[in-house]
Formats: C-alpha cells, structure tokens, sequence
C-alpha cells in the first residue's frame, strides 16, 4: 500500500527509494519509530557507496570500514537519522 507524504510515494514505512531528481541526495525514506514519522533524505548524489563485498579490494573494505568508524555515532541514532540509513543502504 502506497503512502503518498509531502507529495512523494513511498512503498511504505521504512523503505527506502532512490531519488534521481534530487539534486544533492540520492536516496528517501519515509521513517517510522512509534508514531512518529520523518522523512529522511540521505546519501551524496553521484557518489557510490561501497562496492559488492564479494572479491572486494583492500581499498574498499577499508573505504567501507572508514564510513562506518566516522559515522558510529551518528549510526547510532536509530532510523531516524541519515547516517543510520546510508549506513544500511549504500555501505
């Protein structure tokens, strides 16, 4: 069941979506802790995040692994935060 919120669609509660018309987030989220409900843009626009880790590079495990140590913290958080879903999506 489609939630139309602020005149975007979302697949529901906690989905995320690419955002291609953005101009500087790549991704949405409609978030839903208890009854409180936030829309969370996250991610750089043009920028990949982590590769597949099947056969990844030393380089690339340690690019993830340097994202997750900057961004703990804020990870942390909960869904209500943008690095917590970047963190679940793009790394």
């Amino acid at each position: 069941m489609p939630i139309e919120y602020r005149g975007e669609t979302f697949a529901g509660y906690n989905k995320p979506k690419r955002t291609p018309s953005n101009p500087k987030k790549s991704h949405a989220v409609l978030a839903k802790e208890g009854s409180t409900v936030k829309l969370v843009r996250f991610g750089q626009q043009g920028v990949s995040g982590s590769p597949a880790k099947t056969g990844e590079s030393t380089a690339s495990r340690n690019r993830r692994e340097s994202f997750k140590a900057r961004h703990a913290s804020n990870i942390a958080k909960g869904k209500m935060s943008a690095a917590y879903w970047a963190n679940k999506v793009k790394w």
